[in-house]
């Protein structure tokens, strides 16, 4: 970031918390929020900015992110630098990634590539998910490793992707168990991986080799019955339950029912769920097409954005990410007879903010306060850096956002700082848009542009035990434990088996 002032000033905008906004002046030092008040004095060597008219709002939290992930062949074009650089042109100041350790590899060695691929190029803070590929007593013991020591609170398990990432269920079961027992929380991608093989399989021998045969070989019940497995496993498990990028209607709607069941699961939607829909995997250009693929796939029900976002005002859904993936089109090209071989992948780490603006608030589905809970200050309460991160109070980091609720923009890859060559968001106007970012204090977006320096950013550790999960789960431990009924022993005859009988039955 360029060389400025220690201090900044902001006058006269709105700010805005989850849970209240009121107008007052934000002094920044030493990238830290230092006073909130009213006609807060200015000193010589701070630098006002004027905000009045405007919302000065958390900076974003995007919680899905996967820059430059190996997968599926090849690299995803947005590494961390151009990823983050993008963030931060959105109003997003801090991502969380994922560490993809492959099948059999050490989670802890994998961390620690990923550690050295994204503290060089960072441009905003970050932190890291873990995601568990396998299941042995060495992974047990390094997740709880990654837990105490590396800052990490959450571990992803993949219901898809069978043969190279998918987890069966007792695996599945045993990961849950590990994630409560060192206060973590589980996160899935809930998808019947068995189901989609046989699917794909069934219609590449019928000759639909394109785009259209990602959505149809994962239909919405595939996505929901892993959904409903997850679920049902973290309830045995008692642990607390994250389901990444919901993508359809019935998946949503099993996420609201766990909820007043009371459990603790807490259902992420994307940008690209509540921004657009699967129509167009049925385009005629295969670029265009292609461009939409990802997993699960977007819903060509044209009504599943408008729903999903009906349920993240009400609070059914609780936060928002992007699961930003980006391939330019020589890679998506991979797949281009087969559509099994696209990289799956789509963007949004950028657009996020305004596209949740636009879909949310411009249409009266929820209002400022609710758009700063699914942005940011959710986020920061499940991965426990509250309110570090996710508000605008004394003490806090200086991540904050200008906020012109007045100004639109265009979105287009033309125009986006991503570095990948196709937007699904194509075209779509967006009234609300930053006029400032600040991150850590130093202002990174202003009306001239983007300003940036890569390993600027930081890794924030995410302590265990999040109180918005772990407070209901001991409750829950102390309510659910097992119930033994004292009685006198069984005292009459008993049946034996004889050995070579029950080798016959175990044949039958």
């Amino acid at each position: 970031m360029a060389s400025q002032s220690t201090k900044l000033l902001i006058k006269g905008g709105r700010i805005v918390n989850e849970d209240q906004s009121f107008i007052a002046d934000v002094l920044i030092e030493n990238g830290v929020i230092s006073d909130i008040g009213q006609d807060l004095g200015v000193s010589n060597e701070a630098q006002v900015i004027d905000a009045t008219g405007k919302l000065v709002i958390p900076g974003g939290i995007d919680t899905h992110t996967h820059l430059q992930m190996p997968f599926m062949g090849t690299v995803s074009v947005d590494d961390f630098y151009t990823g983050t650089r993008a963030a931060l042109a959105g109003g997003t100041t801090m991502i969380i990634d994922f560490v993809v350790p492959s099948k059999g590899e050490s989670l802890l060695v994998a961390y620690d590539r990923w550690r050295q691929w994204a503290d060089p190029k960072v441009c905003c803070d970050y932190s890291l998910h873990v995601c568990v590929t396998w299941w042995s007593e060495q992974v047990k013991s390094e997740m709880e490793i990654l837990a105490k020591d590396k800052g990490v609170n959450s571990f992803k398990m993949f219901m898809a992707y069978k043969d190279t990432l998918m987890l069966e269920d007792s695996a599945l079961y045993f990961a849950f168990e590990q994630s409560k027992r060192v206060g973590a929380i589980a996160q899935v991608h809930a998808e019947n991986g068995s189901i989609i093989a046989e699917k794909v399989k069934e219609l590449i021998d019928a000759g639909v080799t394109g785009p259209e045969g990602h959505l149809q070989s994962r239909p919405e019940s595939v996505e929901a019955e892993a959904t409903h497995r997850a679920i049902t496993i973290a309830e045995q498990t008692n642990c607390p339950l994250y389901v990444v990028h919901v993508m359809s209607k019935s998946a949503a709607d099993l996420v609201s029912q766990a909820q007043r069941k009371g459990l603790v699961v807490f259902g992420e939607p994307i940008a690209a769920s509540l921004g657009t829909t699967g129509a167009h995997y049925f385009d005629k250009c295969w670029r265009h097409a292609a461009g939409h693929v990802m997993s699960p796939p977007l819903r060509d029900d044209h009504t599943t954005p408008g729903y999903l976002m009906d349920l993240l005002a009400s609070g059914d859904l609780h936060l928002t990410g992007t699961d930003n993936c980006t391939f330019n089109a020589n890679q998506k090209a991979l797949g281009k007879n087969d559509f099994s071989k696209i990289p799956n992948g789509v963007n949004g780490v950028e657009d996020r903010m305004s596209v949740i603006w636009e879909k949310g608030v411009v249409t009266g589905k929820m209002d400022a306060c609710r758009f700063v809970a699914v942005t940011s200050s959710t986020a920061a309460k499940v991965f426990n850096i509250y309110p570090q991160k996710g508000r605008v109070a004394v003490g806090s980091d200086a991540d904050v956002v200008i906020w012109n609720p007045d100004r639109t923009r265009v979105i287009s890859a033309k125009t986006h700082h991503q570095a990948c060559d196709f937007n699904i968001f194509e075209g779509m106007e967006c009234h609300g848009v930053p006029f400032y970012v600040i991150a850590r204090g130093q202002i990174v977006r202003d009306p001239h542009g983007v300003r940036v320096v890569a390993g600027s950013g930081r890794f924030v550790p995410n302590p265990p035990y999040a109180e918005i999960a772990y407070s209901r789960i001991r409750r829950r431990d102390q309510i659910n434990k097992p119930r033994k009924v004292e009685r006198e022993p069984y005292k009459g005859e008993a049946i034996t088996i004889n050995n070579n009988d029950n080798a016959s039955n175990n044949n039958v």
